[in-house]
């Protein structure tokens, strides 16, 4: 009796061990495989089903000359955000009159200008690279200001100057988005009540109705949306406080003298 419990005891530890062993084998697999998807996204067709990728990703495509390429990838405010796209184009692709060209648009739709980086390129070389560097976000700005907000930006990728004959031949696309903190020096008095997030599908309730409610785009920046009334200012504002407060201490200090002067006799 005591030795049929001692073999089943085994054949558990065994089997418990054989089971550990299989999912510590599989889990580098799987993390390898969860990294790899978050690059190879696939590019939308227009601005209503563009592929949301996050900043520092690179997100690749295959598709045909002739065709919009649209992702779309969050941006908040005190970030200067910057995209980049490479085209590996077939030779039956190159032509010396035909360029690629890259834009960016905020979640209004409205196009951003770049400040610098070659936003377009002949299509005449094995491979294209464009970039576009945009102005730092804003948290506020008025009406008629054409400034970048806090929500979703749009990038659309796209060949120009094509003829018939030189539409559907296959190309690569790569693009990414990074972003440089700028901080204080681009904060404003103000900021949107809500991030300019369109809605990206229509979401159903318990009920299975799904005719009226929108969903809220997923993507968002890592650390979520900045309230927009915090930045490094109010650092430097209270240090230089602290500092004008010393000054004066100290000028008080050294001009007070030693005291009452002594009466002449």
């Amino acid at each position: 009796m005591r030795t049929t419990r001692l073999l089943k005891t085994r054949l558990v530890a065994a089997a418990g061990l054989a089971g550990l062993a299989a999912l510590l084998s599989a889990a580098p697999a799987l993390a390898a495989s969860g990294d790899d998807d978050k690059g190879k996204a696939d590019a939308g067709t227009s601005f209503r089903t563009a592929t949301e990728i996050e900043q520092g990703h690179r997100a690749t495509a295959s598709a045909s000359t002739g065709d919009y390429l649209y992702w779309s990838f969050p941006a908040d405010a005190g970030q200067r955000p910057t995209v980049k796209a490479t085209v590996k184009l077939p030779d039956a692709a190159r032509r010396s009159d035909a360029r690629w060209r890259v834009d960016v648009y905020d979640g209004l739709r409205r196009r951003q200008s770049c400040m610098y980086g070659m936003q377009s390129r002949p299509a005449d070389a094995a491979t294209v690279d464009l970039a576009c560097v945009l102005r730092p976000v804003r948290a506020w700005s008025d009406p008629w200001s054409n400034d970048p907000l806090p929500g979703t930006y749009y990038i659309r990728l796209t060949a120009t100057g094509l003829k018939t004959a030189d539409l559907g031949s296959p190309v690569t696309a790569e693009v990414e988005a990074t972003s440089k903190d700028i901080g204080g020096a681009a904060a404003v008095d103000g900021s949107l009540a809500k991030p300019l997030v369109p809605g990206a599908s229509v979401d159903s309730d318990d009920t299975g109705d799904s005719s009226s409610r929108a969903a809220l785009s997923t993507a968002e920046p890592e650390d979520g949306w900045s309230s927009g009334w915090w930045t490094d200012r109010w650092v430097w504002t209270g240090a230089g406080g602290v500092l004008a407060a010393l000054a004066g201490i100290g000028g008080y200090a050294l001009t007070r003298g030693t005291g009452r002067p002594t009466s002449a006799a």
